[in-house]
């Protein structure tokens, strides 16, 4: 998304409205017809600039809609302007059809001129008018797109209380403030059952970031629920996995959810993009593991996952460790290559991920004798009385 790169600016509401009335300019749009200037008296006003023929904009504003919409309802004193980028009044007055807030009356030569005072080189951009001028010195847009109506009232005290919040939920100890909301205490089974979330208390949760839509996701989904299976069955409920969906829309989310034994946060719910901030997810399929004690253990885990399974539980620094150290004890016990009756090459020992052994056809992982001319793999325990050189 094209964004602009708003600095703090001494911008007061009152100026704003002085350099309309010194323009000519009487009166503001709202969809009802014109009201007068007066109207955003005692208001936070925000600026916004758009245009009907800018994609990102059109995307940007049904999102501001719901803020607006939002902080009308919760009594706030805010008021937003359209000022258009608009080449003309066809496409001004199509793009402003779908705002609910006021509009300065199209004129590409005055809009241009509050453009360059307000230094907007790009679209959409949002600026707010404070008399304290105590402002956000970052991108407005990113903010709201992040926290939404949270963001209000737009200042550098509220989005540093907002990053504080996010910091505290990351660090973690609080299950219910990460994965609950207010009017919501639950999270949703495949069949669309409430369970509340102090039931995940103790637990090890996994919180899983994926989409339908996405290949790599749809691998590690298979391998995840390999391995969620297994540890159901050996560590007495102790693990759980949610579901945080980045998928494209509802239909998606039921077809990703219906392939999945686990729970999810409800589509609709803004908390799936809040956990995505909190944990600053960057790319999918992604893993995030919770300890019993409400606490962060580990952000990396599809990569613990695919390296070693349901071993990892309870995916801790410490049981890594003991596998690494199992691993390495069992490698110095098995000789560094071998001639097996099997296969015409020597064999190499090598670490594995996972493997099919050619031989017994059976699923491996980890150690395994590998011809590195023709991608031929072996259990070292189908290894057959041959010779065993060393290096």
């Amino acid at each position: 998304m094209a964004v602009p790169d708003n600095q703090a600016k001494s911008i007061d509401s009152t100026d704003f409205l002085t350099i309309l009335a010194s323009q000519g300019v009487e009166f503001l749009l709202s969809g009802k017809g014109k009201v007068p200037l007066s109207s955003c008296g005692g208001k936070t006003i925000c600026l916004f600039f758009s245009a009907n023929w800018c994609r990102p904009c059109k995307s940007f504003t049904p999102q501001l809609v719901q803020l607006y919409d939002t902080l009308i309802a919760r009594g706030k004193e805010l008021e937003i302007v359209f000022i258009s980028f608009d080449h003309d009044k066809t496409g001004f007055e199509e793009h402003f059809k779908c705002m609910p807030w006021l509009a300065v009356p199209f004129d590409v030569t005055f809009h241009k001129e509050l453009r360059n005072r307000y230094q907007v080189d790009r679209i959409p951009s949002l600026i707010p008018l404070a008399s304290d001028g105590v402002l956000v010195e970052e991108d407005l847009i990113g903010l709201i797109e992040d926290y939404g109506a949270d963001a209000f009232p737009f200042t550098r005290q509220r989005r540093d209380e907002l990053k504080a919040l996010d910091d505290s939920k990351r660090q973690g100890g609080k299950l219910e403030e990460l994965l609950a909301r207010e009017g919501r205490d639950y999270v949703l089974s495949r069949d669309y059952s409430k369970i509340t979330v102090s039931e995940l208390a103790g637990k090890t949760i996994g919180l899983y970031f994926g989409a339908h839509w996405c290949p790599p996701c749809r691998a590690f989904t298979a391998q995840l629920i390999e391995v969620y299976n297994e540890l159901k069955t050996t560590t007495d409920q102790c693990f759980e996995i949610v579901l945080v969906s980045t998928d494209r829309d509802h239909k998606e989310f039921d077809l990703n959810l219906s392939s999945m034994p686990w729970l999810a946060i409800p589509y609709e719910d803004r908390t799936r993009q809040d956990l995505c901030r909190i944990f600053k997810i960057k790319g999918i399929p992604a893993l995030v593991l919770i300890g019993p004690h409400g606490k962060t253990i580990n952000t990396n885990g599809k990569d613990m996952i695919s390296l070693y399974g349901a071993k990892a539980f309870p995916f801790t620094e410490s049981r890594i460790d003991e596998i690494e150290a199992s691993l390495k004890k069992e490698g110095d016990a098995l000789p560094q290559l071998v001639k097996d009756a099997k296969h015409e090459h020597e064999l190499k020992l090598d670490m594995a991920k996972a493997y099919q052994c050619d031989s017994c056809k059976k699923p491996g992982r980890f150690w395994t004798f590998s011809c590195d001319l023709c991608n031929y793999d072996l259990h070292p325990s189908c290894v057959e009385g041959v010779d065993h050189p060393s290096l």
